[in-house]
């Protein structure tokens, strides 16, 4: 199913080699590469002085030894990460993600996609991500306050607001960014508000930025589904995840007039034909912390709980994948096209694989890449940046209404690209092309560095 130019070929086969063993960052270079293509028949300068092999090695890879103490006295050693992959159009900017599947090729992976999802904002900021193979679940607070400080004593050294602002991703929320500011503080002897984005209000961080990836999806695909003259009201939604992208996404479809009837987590999924109750899975996820199956068990008669299995088998009209990379595969989209699928909005990084991707294109279902629909998050973490910066705090609605227009003008900016390269309503290749030529056209400017 890839179609790489003839041109970009042997660049591709020197990546795939140099970077061994890293699938998830292959899968991420064939789909850019594939879209790239046709940016060479057009504008075969983009092919000169190297320039695609520099846009897809990064600036630089960090590697760590996390030493931390557990609850019991014991000495637990975990791996750091941060890899700064792009700063042609500001200081890297991208999350950490604590998690035991956590690796380089991953981090990369996610370092790469972000820097064109960046750049599709249009806002000043270039391409990292970070993390770490910790897994928070099960742990108390002491324990991750300990792991987390013991992070930032080495990543401190990496980061700065004019260097690289990391923010959060899976298994790092407010708790996480509040334990690694105030030992950043401590460490560097400085308020540097804006080194960290997705901080609690109460020390610099912006409003909307806890909604901003799911609601920025939202607004993305309510905004696909209208070139199509339609929108999510009345229509049934199928939401995967259950942590911050996924309940904010629900906040946002429910007030677009969708019905959302199916969440998850990694242990299995909820169904509620009669719609999730929404203040319930915050409840059970933000404060109790606990597994989705409770869901089922606190609301009783009306929904039930699958372990395991695939939430993709549930009947719906919009499908917003909101967990991780590679979580909807070729069967579930069949699955999701037999039973009427009409619009598809990544609100994870690339959870869907290219063989589900493949099939919902030609089956003509409307198709949200992640580094585009769930591009609100970073965004409004940029807009936090700006808050800072000027010592300024905005409300609520101002920054929504920022989101918002991000937002549109990144669907806009898609689909007139898909349409300038003749292939329309192709949100893949608009997003890929538009991220690529505003990386590219920064850095021939900026010479060979």
């Amino acid at each position: 199913m890839s179609h790489i130019d003839e041109k970009l070929q042997p660049i591709l086969s020197t990546l795939l080699h140099r970077n061994a063993g890293e699938k998830e960052f292959h899968q991420a270079l064939n789909e850019v590469l594939e879209s790239v293509g046709r940016v060479i028949s057009k504008h075969p300068e983009y092919a000169e002085e190297a320039l695609i092999e520099r846009i897809c090695e990064p600036e630089r890879q960090i590697i760590f030894r996390v030493p931390w103490i557990d609850d019991n006295n014991e000495v637990q050693i975990n791996r750091g990460f941060r890899v700064q992959f792009n700063s042609a159009l500001g200081p890297y900017k991208g999350g950490l993600r604590f998690h035991p599947s956590v690796n380089v090729g991953i981090i990369k992976f996610l370092g790469f996609e972000q820097t064109f999802k960046n750049a599709l904002t249009g806002l000043p900021i270039g391409g990292g991500k970070g993390g770490s193979d910790f897994n928070p679940r099960g742990r108390s607070n002491r324990e991750i306050m300990r792991f987390c400080q013991s992070f930032m004593m080495e990543l401190h050294r990496h980061i700065g607001e004019y260097i690289d602002v990391p923010a959060g991703d899976i298994g790092v929320g407010g708790r996480e960014i509040g334990y690694m500011f105030g030992i950043y503080k401590r460490l560097t002897n400085r308020y540097e508000a804006g080194v960290l984005t997705g901080k609690g209000l109460s020390y610099g961080g912006s409003r909307a930025r806890t909604e901003a990836t799911g609601y920025g999806n939202a607004y993305f695909v309510q905004r696909m589904l209208g070139t199509k003259g339609t929108s999510f009201d009345g229509k049934r939604c199928v939401i995967s995840g259950s942590g911050n992208v996924a309940i904010y996404a629900m906040e946002k479809v429910l007030s677009f007039g969708g019905k959302v009837v199916a969440c998850s987590d990694s242990d299995g999924y909820v169904v509620d034909d009669a719609g999730i109750d929404l203040e319930l899975v915050k409840q059970i996820k933000e404060v109790q912390r606990e597994r989705i199956s409770e869901y089922a068990r606190l609301k009783g008669s009306g929904c039930h709980y699958i372990k395991g299995g695939s939430i993709w088998d549930v009947p719906c009209d919009v499908a917003l994948p909101s967990a991780t990379q590679n979580e909807l595969n070729g069967g579930d989209a069949k699955s999701l096209v037999e039973n009427g699928v009409i619009a598809i909005g990544e609100g994870a990084n690339m959870p869907c694989t290219p063989e589900a991707v493949h099939i919902f294109q030609e089956a003509g279902v409307l198709f949200a890449p992640g580094k585009a629909a769930n591009a609100g998050g970073v965004a409004t973490s940029a807009l936090e940046m700006q808050q800072n910066a000027s010592r300024d705090s905005w409300t609520f609605e101002k920054t929504e209404e920022r989101l918002a227009e991000i937002m549109h003008n990144i669907h806009d900016a898609c689909a007139e690209t898909a349409e300038e390269y003749g292939a329309p309503g192709n949100y893949v290749l608009g997003a890929n092309i538009t991220g690529f030529v505003r990386v590219a056209e920064a850095m021939r400017a900026l010479g060979i560095v």
